[in-house]
């Protein structure tokens, strides 16, 4: 017999018919252990005691699994929170009696309403996910599609243009070969010795100019191959735009977590300040941090926010300048006036070092990646854990190397913080992993920015249009309120891409 043929379902016969004439049964009494014919049914369907106290069920072999394991009482009632069966001891004296119990019946009615639900939610969700799906391939298609176009046509004009232009040259300097050939044919051709002699100056002429030509050389010298070698370059430059647009278009569609395009994730971010120095000032749609190193000393701490993030995971991120003390992580919104009350997971830059910094209850949290000088100290409530982070450069430095783009990846779901170095468009590369212990905080994006002054800005003064001084951390007059007229130096010390 084949082993895929399905096996006949077994035919449960009557516990109390005689050996030699057993009928089917119709039901089964877990009670009496017993499977009955409709015969012997009726006793336990007319007696009342029976039919309140012996439950059936659909006939089955008994082979013992009718028993509490750990009582030996019949299995009575059904546990929805463990999803198990169990006996009335199990019931109301041990682990279950504070649980949702159900009796056979009921637990199975209400479960193939629930199976029932679940179905119906499933079967539309996977309707809905075909229709999303359809849509996807759809824009996905066309948008790669319109990539492709756009280069295909680009590659096309430029090389239509730069073959159209030589072959123009080409054809001009050919005109010299054709006529010297012309010229000695003529003079080939010439019986009379003095008409010959007459023609050999200007065929000799002809056939140097021939000898002249180069038709490799690509265009004449002049305005016009000037202005096309301009046109190429301008083209070209563009063509290698879109040729990597056409290539992160792929890149990101195939392994979208580690090659989405330097600012597609973070469009709807903007910064929310927490504490400022009046150094400080934020572009209009609060994307950008600027630092007026004339008013001095500058330090801010900048919540993160505004984006609308994945149940799973949430990116984001960051250019800072080298100037500038920096660290990025996550906080808690409580606390994000004042980091050292915690907790903190961030990446940390200082004198220009790099390490992570986790402020948090429990010091066992994990990092990811090659550390030294690990220092452990009590600050408040919380606990601050650094650790340096190190990189074998090729000239022997094993300081890792400052990113100007941070890249931030947080899964909600495996409760890490990653940090990546931005090294182009679609690329990055990983710098450290923090494992996060779980915990209810109200953990949010963040930014904190410090930064001294190299001039001494307390011992400097202005003087105002209405004739008094004014300290140099003001930007306006504290007399007549006038705007300091400058000159202000600003710079980008922060950014969201």
């Amino acid at each position: 017999m084949s082993d895929n043929m399905q096996t006949a379902p077994q035919t449960i016969l009557c516990d109390m018919c005689s050996d030699e004439d057993r009928k089917p049964a119709r039901k089964t009494c877990m009670k009496c252990e017993i499977s009955m014919c409709v015969q012997h049914l009726q006793a336990h369907l007319t007696t009342p005691v029976l039919l309140q106290t012996h439950p059936l069920t659909e006939p089955m072999a008994l082979d013992g699994n009718t028993k509490c394991p750990q009582h030996g009482k019949l299995l009575e009632y059904y546990c929805l929170d463990d999803m198990t069966c169990v006996c009335v001891s199990c019931a109301i004296e041990d682990q279950h009696r504070l649980h949702n119990m159900k009796t056979f019946p009921t637990a199975h009615r209400e479960l193939m309403e629930k199976l029932r639900a679940e179905q119906q939610a499933l079967q539309e969700k996977t309707d809905d996910e075909n229709v999303g799906l359809e849509k996807w391939e759809k824009k996905e298609r066309e948008k790669v599609g319109r990539c492709s176009v756009r280069l295909l046509e680009a590659v096309t004009k430029l090389r239509d243009i730069s073959l159209t232009s030589v072959q123009s040259s080409v054809s001009a300097r050919m005109v010299s070969i054709r006529t010297s050939k012309s010229s000695m044919q003529a003079a080939q051709s010439e019986k009379d010795a003095f008409r010959f002699l007459q023609l050999y100056s200007q065929v000799h002429q002809d056939l140097e100019k021939a000898k002249a030509v180069d038709l490799r050389r690509g265009l004449e010298p002049g305005n016009d191959r000037d202005k096309l070698v301009e046109e190429i370059r301008q083209s070209g430059e563009k063509m290698l735009k879109q040729a990597s647009h056409f290539l992160g278009s792929l890149l990101t569609l195939v392994d979208p977590e580690n090659h989405q395009e330097l600012g597609a994730t973070g469009s709807d971010l903007i910064f929310e300040p927490q504490t400022a120095a009046p150094s400080m000032s934020l572009s209009k749609d609060k994307r950008k941090v600027f630092y007026n190193s004339w008013l001095g000393q500058c330090s801010a701490t900048l919540l993160i926010g505004g984006d609308e993030s994945t149940p799973n995971f949430q990116r984001w991120t960051v250019s800072l300048t080298k100037e500038s003390d920096w660290m990025v992580g996550l906080c808690d919104k409580k606390s994000a006036t004042n980091l050292q009350n915690g907790p903190v997971y961030g990446l940390h830059c200082e004198d220009n070092r790099l390490s992570c910094a986790m402020m948090v209850d429990d010091v066992s949290t994990d990092a990811s990646s090659s550390s030294e000088g690990l220092r452990v100290q009590k600050t408040g409530q919380c606990r601050v854990s650094s650790s340096l982070l190190s990189h074998q450069g090729e000239d022997g430095d094993e300081d890792a190397p400052i990113p100007e783009t941070v890249e931030v990846f947080w899964n909600f779901t495996a409760s890490t913080l990653s940090f990546f170095s931005r090294t182009g468009q679609y690329q990055r590369e990983e710098m450290i992993t923090l494992e996060m212990s779980l915990n209810n905080w109200d953990l949010v994006p963040f930014v904190r920015l410090g930064k001294e002054n190299v001039q001494n800005s307390t011992q400097q003064q202005w003087l105002c249009s209405c004739g008094r001084f004014n300290s140099s951390s003001q930007s306006f007059c504290k007399y007549c309120k006038k705007m300091f007229p400058g000159p202000f130096t600003t710079e980008l010390v922060c950014e969201l891409r």
